[in-house]
């Protein structure tokens, strides 16, 4: 197979751009490593003139946060005509959005903590104090405060005193709109890296992680804060059970050619579902290179090859939909592959 040429997109102007150019540069050399031509561009005006001028046989979109997650940047890749690394723009939109996918999650057995979503408009509407009490009665202590979309623990405060709540969502409104408040859940927290190779849905090596603390930015990117344990200290049963639930939410969510699913397994083997990240952080310390340190660059290489041997699929359709709609969605006109 001739040399593959390879675009990551990485940077962009959001809250987590540091962390995903170091994914991006991280991601380059380990293509490059397996005899890649690999360029990193970030996510800017001169992007499509890039793109259109280079040709190259596969994007890998690399951005973090709702300006690389949120499916729009999926969708402009198909409406270009190019092939991408991940899912497309209508399941990454859902799985971005953590209250989507929460519901989504419950709709299909999954077991997620309780929550509720509320925008900062709602407040100033109806004063806080109210909705805040509310809250505390309804979903009792402690609590989780995350924006409603985003990465990295950005925005994101454990509650465990009422007084704090109040500060723990300025802070989560300082990220976003829309802040979703869940239930804390208790047990093991573990990673869940999954890909989609020739053999179907695979999910890596479980990647427990153990921090003094919450598991927050800081604790995510810095090493020493926290501890990971290769594969994760569980029994058999309860790594079985891990494994089908983010398999079932990777087949689900239709998330492509890899993803990353959070999830804590309580002490009775529930297994909590959290997050999931289709573009998931690659940095030296993020934990899908973790659970893929095992296998190397040619899993990343795997990937890409991948990629570049689909079909290119018409602006914002995915085959799988397509074939879901009997064929209506997927009489559209394919987008033709670039040449060269």
């Amino acid at each position: 197979m001739a040399a593959l040429n390879v675009a990551i997109v990485a940077g962009g102007l959001a809250h987590e751009r540091d962390v995903s150019i170091r994914s991006g540069r991280r991601v380059a050399q380990t293509l490059r490593d397996e005899g890649m031509e690999v360029k990193v561009w970030d996510l800017d005006s001169h992007l499509i003139p890039r793109l259109v001028e280079w040709r190259p046989d596969v994007v890998w979109p690399l951005v973090h946060g709702a300006d690389g997650e949120d499916g729009s940047l999926q969708d402009l890749f198909a409406l270009l005509g190019h092939r991408f690394v991940g899912a497309d723009g209508h399941q990454a939109r859902i799985a971005f959005h953590k209250p989507t996918a929460k519901a989504l999650m419950r709709a299909v057995g999954l077991a997620t903590p309780r929550w509720v979503t509320l925008r900062q408009s709602l407040f100033r509407q109806v004063g806080a104090r109210g909705v805040l009490d509310a809250i505390v009665d309804t979903l009792g202590l402690p609590l989780v405060v995350k924006p409603a979309d985003g990465g990295s623990a950005l925005g994101v405060t454990v509650v465990r005193d009422a007084a704090k709540l109040p500060e723990a969502m300025v802070g989560c409104f300082a990220y976003s709109d829309e802040a979703l408040i869940e239930e804390f859940v208790e047990g093991t927290e573990i990673a869940a890296s999954v890909i989609a190779d020739d053999d179907g849905v695979r999910v890596l090596p479980l990647v427990e992680i153990v921090t003094d603390g919450p598991y927050d930015y800081d604790a995510r990117y810095n090493a020493g804060r926290s501890e990971y344990f290769v594969p994760a200290r569980l029994s058999e049963a309860n790594a079985a059970a891990v494994r089908d639930a983010v398999t079932t939410v990777h087949e689900t969510f239709a998330l492509g050619d890899l993803s990353r699913v959070d999830v804590i397994q309580g002490a009775d083997g529930t297994v909590w579902v959290l997050d999931i990240n289709v573009a998931p952080g690659m940095t030296e310390t993020s934990l899908f290179p973790q659970a893929a340190a095992s296998e190397g660059g040619r899993l990343y290489a795997g990937i890409v090859e991948r990629a570049a041997a689909r079909d290119v699929t018409g602006p914002g359709i995915s085959r799988r939909l397509a074939g879901a709609a009997g064929g209506a969605v997927g009489s559209a006109t394919p987008v033709p592959a670039d040449e060269g």
